[in-house]
């Protein structure tokens, strides 16, 4: 048994004494019913449940409190420890990592995710309570000292159906956000929507979401879900896509050579990319995560600019480099920059401008070290051959991604497959050869760094000798370097 079930054991028994019921609810429930479920694996990292022994769940546990008033709740839970509050006219409690509440009505004062009026209501009816939630999957309790499930709405059967379906068709389009919802979870639990459910979130207003909301469920849709595309499927079925996110809606219908893309057009591959590309960032810290996806999401976004019939052929003569506008464009709206101080922005960018390359340099002639040394200057190189080999994968058809292992080999065997090599020469040896402080120091420092790029210097040494060949060079042309003494 986890330590934070534990914690809500003792709750639940703390509750019953004083008089009240606590329910465990939300999406832990769902998540232990359907690990329970028969013949169903459990998602990496987490263990199988044995129908004995709960193990908990990849959400945090949430406890509505049914009985006690939010005054008498406080001071049963102040027994077991430090208890914060939040909300005004409800109480949610935080006791350790749980939440704890009273059960609430939610009415509808303005737009916008936050635009409701809360109510904490300790007799509210259990039906009532659930009725707030978004999807009858979500909308089960379970008391864990009776080991009861309590489904008012039928989620059970949903869950068995693997169907998502909204609790209240009077109230569901109330919260925009449950539209990303649906596209995020539906992805995760690989679940229909049925259609009711997609009729209303088809007429329902998103331009009230912010940017930070938007994101959060996107994240939620690319890094969780093992197989995204089903989300944006969803997304583009029921307007999301059109509403939200016109450089994805772009790629419909834009065509691609059938040589190398049998699969059809740029969307139908976007998508494909995207599940290969969710394969392959396992390990990967969680900035380098979200770049190498944002970066399949966006790297053909210069196609429908640039796609046009040559020869015969349908060609999209440079649609890397024109897709980093429609690409920053996306990153905009999304409020795309740092992540945990990472410039995930820059990554993405890098990898739309660049991702190319590594099959390109494969059959190129000859590409010189430098080559490599200069493009990790402009993006991370394991990412890069990463993402390629999504991309190259993400077609049907039987087709050589050899190119992008041996990319990656050749940048691990120059030791720079994560940023470019550090200056040897750097401010301070030019000080110390006699050079005066202006912007002339920058000039030498460049010129001799573009030659370690190029492998002509590996050494201090080297590059002291180069520095000071520069500086008789450019000493009538440089008045603020001097000759050492």
């Amino acid at each position: 048994m986890s330590a934070e079930l534990d914690l809500a054991l003792g709750v639940a028994r703390a509750v019953q004494a004083a008089g009240g019921r606590a329910l465990i609810v939300g999406g832990w429930v769902r998540d232990e019913l359907l690990e329970r479920a028969p013949n169903r694996s459990a998602p990496a990292g987490r263990a199988s449940n044995d129908g004995a022994s709960r193990v908990g769940s990849a959400h945090d546990i949430d406890i509505e409190v049914f009985g006690l008033p939010a005054d008498r709740l406080r001071a049963v839970l102040s027994a077991l420890g430090p208890v914060n509050s939040v909300g005004a006219s409800f109480a949610v409690f935080k006791l350790g990592p749980l939440d704890i509440s009273l059960p609430r009505t939610e009415s509808k004062a303005g737009r916008g995710h936050r635009g409701f009026i809360v109510t904490g209501d300790p007799n509210l009816p259990l039906e009532e309570a659930a009725r707030r939630r978004d999807f009858t999957v979500n909308a089960i309790a379970w008391d864990p000292l009776r080991d009861e499930y309590l489904d008012p709405h039928g989620g059970r059967d949903d869950l068995r159906r693997k169907r998502l379906r909204m609790v209240d068709p009077a109230t569901f389009g109330d919260d925009s956000l449950r539209v990303l919802r649906a596209v995020q979870l539906a992805a995760r639990l690989e679940f229909e929507v049925d259609e009711p459910t997609r009729a209303v979130c088809r007429t329902i207003a998103l331009d009230d979401l912010p940017a930070e909301r938007v994101w959060g469920e996107m994240e939620k849709l690319l890094l969780l879900a093992a197989r995204p595309s089903l989300g944006l499927a969803l997304a583009r079925d029921i307007g999301v896509v059109d509403r939200l996110f016109p450089e994805l809606a772009a790629l419909v219908d834009c065509p691609q050579e059938p040589e190398w893309h049998p699969e059809g057009d740029v969307w139908i591959h976007t998508l494909l990319v995207i599940d290969e590309a969710r394969r392959r960032i396992d390990g990967l810290p969680r900035p380098q995560r979200i770049a190498v996806m944002l970066g399949a999401v966006c790297h053909d976004f210069g196609k429908p600019a640039t796609t046009a019939f040559i020869d015969g052929r349908i060609r999209s003569l440079n649609h890397e480099e024109m897709g980093v506008p429609p690409a920053t464009a996306f990153l905009d709206r999304l409020n795309i920059h740092t992540f945990d101080g990472y410039d995930v922005r820059g990554q993405v960018l890098g990898l739309v401008a660049h991702h190319l390359k590594p099959g390109m340099w494969r059959a190129a002639p000859k590409v010189g070290d430098g080559a490599f040394r200069r493009l990790a200057r402009k993006v991370d190189l394991e990412l890069l051959a990463r993402l390629a080999k999504a991309d190259c994968r993400g077609r049907t058809g039987d087709f050589d991604c050899s190119a992008m292992d041996w990319f990656l080999e050749r940048a691990r065997s120059l030791g720079v497959e994560h940023a470019p090599p550090a200056p040897i020469l750097m401010g301070r040896h030019l000080l110390a050869l006699g050079a005066r402080p202006g912007p002339g120091i920058g000039v030498v420092l460049k010129q001799v760094y573009e030659r370690q790029l190029d492998g002509g210097i590996t050494t201090l040494e080297e590059a002291t000798a180069a520095a000071l060949a520069l500086l008789e060079e450019q000493k009538a042309r440089l008045p603020t370097l001097t000759q050492p003494p």
